[in-house]
């Protein structure tokens, strides 16, 4: 079984099913017809499959971003021909025209598509039958005149009117956008929230498209806005410019950002001179939308969440604390003849302090026996009548600790109970969560954001407990709350160093703690692997035979299930896209032609970011179960068995998730992880990067890549601090 995990692979040769592999020669051709059927359409991105029947007969297949058109419709297409593996030769379009059908027969059939509301098959060859070629005409400008027509009312003519009106809005909205070279994708969504007031406030302020359009950033809305004629020193642009540095810094992690930095990043962003700066800058203050807290610049809801959270622990901290008789001696005895262990003298001192504290931190790495503190602190407060919580911030953390403790464990989203109706989570300082012990699991985990939200909904009187790693890597979202609270200095600290738990002398564990002191990690033949690999494509074709060969058949583990990759880094050609792409090649099946908004069934994916709506947070991974392209939805079943619902608007919400970065895996464990580690990966190529990822692995840890890129990693413990002020906060308050 150890040979079949070392041995060289050969390339993993795959094609997507729908890939182009060549087009004609010859430049950009036109092709006219009349749309007969809509094969595929994601509505997210306008992107179509259809079929075009032409003026000699035949019929095309054409493929492209097209908005607004409807089967029935006459168009022109410009584009060229291309190959394709799966469906052969289509017609690619890169531009497109609505030409208004002129024969009674055309007028009909466009009439009767569905395209108007009150406009069936029925009522198109009526009112052509009593119109003629003048149909569209009349429909356009008289429409009053529809209830000539036998069987339309005034009812009726008036539901055709505002349907005829409303199409031609969203065209003349199109037609605008189209103008500015505005993606059709990116168009459609303009006009979904803007409606046909969308021209009208783009030629306002175009900049408004990063501020309120989910994932348009402000490089896309100044393209625009430069297109559009708007001046390069406009109040607009400077104060989208702020906005867009400082949000770009708080996706760094970093809660506030100094103020001389942040003048001079936007500066060098739009070009222009300080002077240019100061009085837009003066303005955003003044609307609050920064906050300067001296020379700190914040964005509004970082400063009241950080704030806040130093104000609520700060309340807990120095509320009384409901007094418990407890003989100690006798109660570790207890625990330690229920569970059949033996305390350690510092496991006994983090148990003291949990029951004595109202606020505390317990920090250490694999195997110093976390698990066991938190057991024996619950036993003992719980036998004494207190109540009791555990939560982690993902699903998957809060599953491991309801497994290792035998106690139900929620997630800090569905603790703290969202209101889809008011935006927020229900349960706040004024219904506040019922427990006299609450117990965080992954507290590296919490960002600041999420840190308010749940100390907030603290009753005083709760005694808090941290449990984390705090040389992992820090959280996804901004701020550093866990290792903030500890540098503080103002709230009790209990650090494990000694490890209780050697897994059956596992390597993992061993070599975790050899890479958090800077040593190199010792590989074996049984569960701590390196396989030496310089190339980026060996390292993903090695990594596409251990997922699908080499560990289901030595170690019966499964590739969707048991499994995770990892990387540093998400471009590059050893990045989490392309690692993704080679796996989804590898273990989709071809003969599966149902997909959806880019998924099909079998896939392997994760949730982007927190949808309340759907109950589905940032980081929740599970697998494609369904497709149905008619309802255009998709199914998803998440690792606690839940099963969720996506339309085609929602599913942009979702990525591949074979691969991950590092940063994404943090709070999940897996029997196995297989790492990708190279030289190319250099910008993350540091310790907490490299401890964090083997600590997901429980059974098998496998790394794939350089030496040179271990070494680096394991010697580089630089920790890029995050602009954060908890602690200072802490530290003046508590």
């Amino acid at each position: 079984m150890t040979d079949s995990i070392h041995a060289d692979s050969s390339s993993v040769e795959s094609t997507h099913a729908g890939q182009e592999m060549s087009a004609h020669p010859g430049g950009a051709i036109s092709v006219e017809g009349v749309i007969d059927k809509i094969v595929y359409e994601n509505v997210e991105s306008g992107f179509l499959v259809g079929r075009l029947l032409t003026g000699d007969g035949s019929a095309l297949t054409f493929i492209g971003n097209l908005a607004a058109v409807s089967a029935g419709e006459t168009v022109r297409l410009r584009g060229h021909w291309v190959d394709n593996l799966k469906f052969g030769r289509q017609f690619k379009l890169s531009s497109y025209e609505i030409i208004q059908p002129t024969s009674r027969e055309g007028i009909q059939r466009y009439l009767g598509s569905g395209l108007i509301d009150g406009i069936g098959p029925v009522y198109a060859k009526r009112i052509v039958d009593h119109f003629g070629l003048q149909s569209l005409k009349i429909i356009a400008d008289s429409p009053e005149r529809l209830k000539e027509v036998p069987g339309i009312g005034k009812k009726r003519a008036g539901q055709i009117k505002k349907a005829w009106a409303a199409q031609n809005a969203a065209r003349s909205v199109m037609l605008f956008l189209q103008s500015y070279n505005i993606p059709q994708g990116l168009s459609i969504r303009i006009y979904k929230q803007y409606g046909e007031s969308a021209a009208a406030q783009l030629r306002a302020n175009p900049y408004k498209l990063s501020t309120e359009l989910t994932g348009v950033g402000f490089l896309t809305a100044d393209k625009i806005a430069h297109q559009m004629g708007i001046a390069k020193d406009s109040a607009f642009r400077i104060e989208a410019g702020f906005l867009f540095v400082l949000e770009e810094q708080s996706e760094k992690g970093h809660v506030f950002f100094p103020i001389d930095q942040l003048r001079e990043c936007t500066g060098e962003l739009l070009k222009l001179s300080a002077d240019t700066l100061i009085e837009p800058f003066s303005g955003l203050i003044e609307k609050r939308k920064i906050v300067c807290d001296n020379d700190a610049c914040y964005l509004p809801l970082l400063y009241a969440a950080e704030k806040g959270c130093a104000a609520r622990l700060d309340k807990i901290a120095g509320a009384p604390l409901e007094a418990i008789k407890i003989e100690t001696d006798k109660a570790f005895q207890w625990v330690e003849n229920r569970f059949r262990i033996s305390l350690a003298a510092e496991q006994r001192r983090a148990v003291e302090k949990a029951i004595s504290s109202k606020v505390m931190v317990i920090t250490g790495g694999p195997g110093t026996g976390k698990t066991t503190i938190i057991k024996s602190v619950l036993e003992i407060l719980n036998a004494k009548g207190l109540s009791s919580l555990l939560v982690a911030p993902t699903g998957r953390a809060a599953k491991r600790m309801e497994q290792a403790t035998g106690q139900e464990a929620r997630t800090i989203h569905r603790l703290l109970e969202f209101s889809p109706l008011t935006g927020s989570f229900t349960r706040n300082e004024h219904n506040p969560i019922e427990t006299d012990l609450l117990v965080v699991d992954e507290a590296s985990m919490l960002d600041i954001h999420l840190a308010f939200a749940l100390f907030n909904a603290l009753p005083l009187h709760c005694r808090l407990v941290l449990v984390g790693d705090s040389d992992q890597l820090p959280s996804v979202g901004p701020g550093s709350v866990l290792r903030d609270i500890i540098d503080s200095g103002r709230v009790p600290v209990v650090r494990l160093n000694t490890i209780f738990r050697q897994k059956e002398e596992s390597a993992i564990v061993t070599n975790a703690h050899r890479i958090n002191h800077g040593e190199t990690p010792l590989f074996n033949q049984h569960d701590f692997f390196m396989i030496e690999r310089e190339k980026p494509e060996e390292a993903v074709s090695t990594i596409v035979d251990i997922v699908t060969r080499r560990l289901p058949s030595s170690f019966h583990l499964h590739p969707l299930k048991d499994i995770q990759i990892m990387t540093p880094m998400r471009r590059g050609s050893a990045g989490v896209d392309a690692i993704n792409a080679a796996l989804r090649a590898a273990l989709i099946s071809q003969q599966n032609t149902v997909d959806l908004a880019g998924f099909s069934v079998g896939d392997k994916v994760m949730q982007m970011h927190n949808n309340y709506d759907l109950d589905v947070y940032n980081g929740d991974v599970g697998l494609v179960t369904q497709v149905d392209q008619e309802a255009k939805e998709l199914e998803v079943c998440f690792e606690d068995e839940r099963r969720v619902i996506y339309s085609t608007d929602q599913a942009h919400q979702l990525a591949s998730a074979y691969c991950t970065t590092v940063h994404k895996s943090q709070g999940s464990e897996y029997p196995a992880v297989v790492l990708c580690l190279l030289p190319q990966h250099y910008m993350m190529l540091q310790r907490n990067v490299l401890y964090t990822a083997i600590t997901r692995g429980r059974q098998k840890v496998i790394l794939v890549g350089s030496s040179k890129a271990v070494s680096l990693a394991v010697n580089n413990n630089t920790i890029t601090r995050r602009y954060t002020r908890l602690a200072e906060r802490l530290q003046h308050i508590i």
